[in-house]
């Protein structure tokens, strides 16, 4: 599971072996996770997380898209 960011007590993270799903980020809150697509930025699902909080992620997510974009590139298509 590589960790492309922390930020907010929030993870950014990929897990190794879906590199066949269209390009997304996993975030651990510590209290819940969510999944966005990248490309375009869409919530794919959520579990523990306040709405607050996450429109607070997905306002990240939307604002760090290409980084997201670039760091999926190179971990699956190396």
């Amino acid at each position: 599971m590589p960790t492309v960011l922390r930020l907010s007590g929030w993870r950014f993270h990929f897990y190794s072996d879906e590199g066949t799903e269209p390009a997304h980020i996993h975030v651990d809150t510590g209290n819940g996770e969510c999944k966005f697509w990248l490309a375009p930025v869409r919530l794919a699902r959520s579990r523990n997380i306040s709405p607050i909080e996450l429109r607070r992620i997905e306002n990240t997510v939307f604002e760090r898209e290409q980084f997201f974009m670039e760091r999926w590139h190179e971990f699956f298509e190396g």
